[in-house]
């Protein structure tokens, strides 16, 4: 099956997007009165929502701000931090906080063992607390948190947003979900499709593998959380499911970082998103979770304020053709055929991992391949042979570890990636393998592959169709 998006039909699709996006919010101005607001601002979460303004819209990621982690209204100071992307900058920026962090502890220590201020910096501190009492100074010593600026990462995360935040919006209509929601990226990824966390989020909505197994499709060959659209569609039934058990934006959005099993006790507890903020506390409800409204909130304010600069720049959408595979395809074949670079393929189709883009598997049946939408394009996606397609996916070979193995020696033995091969069978970080375990071999190229290679390229270097 052949869907092709001519470029008038994508100007059309453009025009009807921003119409319907007017219409709507024209709609939900006129029943403002009538509807409570979406996205409040509690007064108990005010200081960390103008908290996180100022590290999204002032501070740079050159400079670090010292607050208390639980009342973010105490921000004790901020330092001025070495260039990330020098060399040996890290070393350095660490040494930089750690000193800072010593001098802050040492003047708070001293304040609370009645020591009385005397020099400006310690005025400034102590002049914070309302109560001069000597056990709030020795409590604040211990909850120093340090956050870096993101003024200049967000920015560039505004940039990047302009690519998709047309198609994402859109989705969230369709879904009939508030359009501020495709404002969380830039809380999640900075719209940075191959981000990555501690806790192994991926993507632009930052899924985790567990998660996101529930709405999308996620193994070695395609992993969806790497594009944007089929990610956004799923972080729309997420949040909508949210929404629907929580019956508030606010707890639903706290749900998508802490968990809805989570959310629902804490809300059976503690009745309201404010108690809960105020009281809730858990191994696993810590700042991060306590702070993802309020984070959401402030970037949602940041971001429409930058998107009224005219002198700033946002990438624009790409207009694409897409191609539904009727069967199995060697990737060099059809990336040869449509004259794409390797990189600009990868691009277009994020959700094809490196076994596929590798050549080790082939472009799966039933997948909906991206083009760029040219007029060479047009022309050849439509004769577009059965010569590219295969019956059936690549298999992989196996193979049973013996005592003393270990990933690297295995992949040695058969001429593989050890990182295809940690992928290929859903390894831990410590590429951890056992005595006895099979192990799924990633493969290379057959000789039925070599020879369409080779059919392929003698045709690519014939005139356009």
């Amino acid at each position: 099956m052949v869907i092709i998006h001519p470029k008038h039909i994508v100007l059309f699709h453009r025009i009807f997007i921003t119409f319907l996006c007017l219409f709507l919010l024209f709609t939900a101005t006129k029943g403002q009165a009538e509807q409570p607001v979406r996205f409040p601002v509690y007064p108990v979460i005010a200081p960390n929502v103008n908290f996180w303004e100022e590290v999204y819209g002032t501070y740079t990621s050159r400079q670090g701000i010292f607050h208390d982690k639980n009342d973010l209204s105490l921000v004790y100071g901020v330092i001025d931090l070495v260039d990330w992307n020098t060399p040996g900058s890290g070393r350095i920026n660490k040494k930089l906080i750690k000193l800072a962090r010593h001098r802050y502890k040492k003047i708070m220590a001293d304040l609370g063992h009645g020591k009385p201020p005397r020099t400006k910096e310690e005025k400034q501190l102590a002049a914070l607390f309302s109560q001069k009492k000597h056990p709030q100074y020795l409590k604040a010593k211990d909850n120093i948190r340090l956050q870096i600026g993101q003024k200049d990462r967000f920015l560039q995360g505004v940039i990047r947003s302009g690519r998709y935040m047309q198609d994402i919006q859109a989705i969230f209509l369709a879904h009939n979900l508030p359009i501020e929601l495709a404002y969380l990226p830039h809380v999640e990824s900075s719209f940075n499709l191959q981000a990555h966390s501690k806790a192994s989020a991926i993507g632009l909505w930052q899924f985790t593998r567990a998660t996101g197994k529930r709405y999308m499709t996620i193994d070695n060959v395609i992993d969806e959380r790497y594009d944007p659209m089929l990610a956004s569609q799923a972080a729309a039934r997420l949040l909508k499911t949210n929404y629907d058990q929580l019956g508030s934006w606010p707890l639903a959005l706290t749900a998508y970082n802490y968990g809805r099993p989570g959310m629902v006790r804490a809300l059976g507890k503690q009745k309201t998103y404010e108690n809960i903020f105020k009281n809730h506390r858990t191994k696993i409800f810590k700042f991060a979770a306590r702070n993802f409204y309020s984070e959401f909130v402030a970037a949602l304010r940041v971001a429409r304020q930058l998107e009224k600069d005219p002198a700033l720049i946002r990438d624009r959408p790409s207009a694409t053709i897409s191609l539904r595979m009727e069967n199995y395809a060697e990737t060099e074949g059809v990336r040869r055929y449509f004259r794409l670079s390797r990189q600009d393929f990868a691009l277009l189709n994020p959700a094809l991992r490196d076994p596929v883009l590798n050549g080790k598997k082939f472009i799966p049946k039933g997948y909906l391949l991206r083009l760029p939408a040219t007029k060479l394009t047009r022309q050849r996606v439509g004769k577009m042979g059965s010569q590219f397609y295969h019956a059936q996916q690549l298999q992989g070979r196996h193979y049973t570890v013996r005592k003393r193995d270990t990933v690297g020696s295995i992949a040695r033995k058969f001429d593989v990636s050890a990182r295809d091969l940690i992928r290929a069978n859903k390894l831990n970080r410590k590429a951890t393998i056992r005595v006895g375990q099979k192990l799924v071999l990633p493969v290379g190229k057959t000789a039925e592959q070599q020879r369409t290679i080779i059919v392929l390229r003698d045709r690519s270097k014939r005139k356009p169709l």
